[in-house]
């Protein structure tokens, strides 16, 4: 599906949708506790419903109600058939783990995206630990045959993604002995961590850490079922906020300005840009503004990267985005992706191996090939509604993480049309 975009004025208020990333932790921690806990207001989207669909063939039991779904689990066995994963990395990675302690054999299967992306890091930590475990070529699919953890020490770089050291977490508890986690590289997409480690805390399990996140320890213990609640989504959220900059007024609802995510940090971005931004208690309003160039390191808010590259495409100066490096194994090479992007709106970029430098003029329309990826094509969809004539090819995508996003988009006066 085609979505054809023209210039328009926004102008109105839209609800975060809730947190994929903490969805889906809370749906491990679930899983992993013995009983009953509620997940309050999470998200339903394809990587969601992808962690459901895994969680169920090995024995856990999820029951949809309006904006909660209750989750049994503790009582794993081993399935059927393959856990098909989809396109959803924190599915593949954290059930990589958690597969350790299925009884017999898993096979983790990807969809076309998420089998391009690494998974030997994860691999080569658990078989450290004593897991039999393999991932042919370093890429999905993964076969994990459960049994005793015995505990030790897993060492494995920081720098790859977030999500091993989130995987091994989740799987430290269940550890005969006390687990060691230790990164040989510094940690990158800190925030992810932290956020793993709410969750746990949320599930009664405590981890010991240190104060650069270097190094985790976990004694034995148990998961406790609990009501958890999800907040919204600042990534989901930052397409909307760029929009308000860029094409009128908009105010984002359902945001924690105390939230973990560290994409809150487009608050930052906005400001230093030069827009118009009032944040109140659960609510951000941007208003349209003459942004100025920006340079930022992007380590820890890597998902951020298509958003903030369209604000600069139009703010005055050259921008700089560094730390970019780990954006190339995302849903698709996202730095290469962003740059031919912007080259066909008319946008002069350069791009270096962890770096885009771009120098904001006055885009033009175009055909925006999002190679699948839902992030680039939210965000392209943003600098569509501010200069027009701009067509989205595979639209559909966005349902991996908001699939409400185009009504939202049409709803505060996006122009926004479909074709084939």
């Amino acid at each position: 599906m085609k979505a054809c975009i023209q210039r328009s004025e926004v102008r109105g208020t839209v609800i975060a949708p809730s947190s994929k990333s903490y969805t889906i932790r809370g749906l491990m921690g679930a899983a992993l506790a013995r009983g009953e806990s509620e997940i309050i207001r999470p998200l339903s989207s394809e990587d969601t419903e992808a962690a459901m669909s895994v969680l169920s063939k090995i024995g856990v039991r999820v029951r949809q109600e309006d904006d909660l779904w209750r989750v049994s689990g503790g009582n794993f066995h081993q399935p059927d058939t393959d856990l098909f994963c989809g396109d959803s990395a924190a599915t593949l990675r954290f059930m990589t783990a958690i597969c350790a302690i299925v009884p017999g054999k898993c096979r983790l299967t990807a969809g076309p995206s998420l089998s391009r992306r690494p998974v030997k890091p994860l691999i080569a930590a658990l078989q450290q630990l004593g897991i039999k475990c393999a991932a042919p070529g370093g890429l999905p699919p993964v076969t994990v045959t459960g049994g005793g953890l015995k505990g030790g020490v897993a060492e494995l770089p920081g720098d790859i993604s977030s999500q091993f050291v989130s995987a091994l977490l989740f799987l430290a508890p269940f550890a005969e002995e006390s687990m060691i986690v230790r990164l040989t590289t510094p940690l990158e997409s800190k925030p992810y961590v932290m956020m793993t480690l709410d969750c746990l805390q949320r599930f009664s399990v405590t981890v010991g850490f240190s104060p650069v996140l270097d190094q985790f320890e976990v004694v034995r213990q148990n998961y406790e079922p609990t009501k958890y609640e999800v907040e919204g989504d600042w990534s989901s959220a930052s397409y909307f906020l760029a929009l308000g900059a860029l094409a009128g007024e908009v105010a984002v609802n359902n945001l924690n300005p105390a939230s973990l995510q560290g994409d809150k940090i487009m608050i930052n971005f906005l400001q230093d840009m030069g827009a118009d931004i009032e944040v109140g208690q659960g609510s951000v309003t941007v208003r349209k503004s003459k942004l100025k160039a920006l340079r930022t390191d992007l380590t820890d808010c890597i998902d951020l990267l298509p958003t903030v590259a369209v604000l600069a495409a139009i703010a005055d100066g050259v921008s700089e985005l560094t730390g970019i490096a780990r954006a190339r194994l995302k849903e698709s090479d996202r730095v290469a992706a962003v740059k031919d992007g912007l080259i066909r709106m008319g946008i002069s970029v350069t791009e270096e191996r962890d770096k885009l430098t771009i120098t904001g003029s006055k885009p033009r329309g175009a055909m925006i090939d999002c190679r699948g990826d839902h992030r680039l094509a939210m965000a392209f969809s943003v600098l569509g509604i501010a200069v027009g004539n701009t067509v989205i090819d595979d639209a559909e995508c966005v349902a991996k993480t908001y699939p409400q996003f185009w009504d939202e988009l049409k709803s505060i006066g996006g122009e926004v049309s479909y074709g084939q």
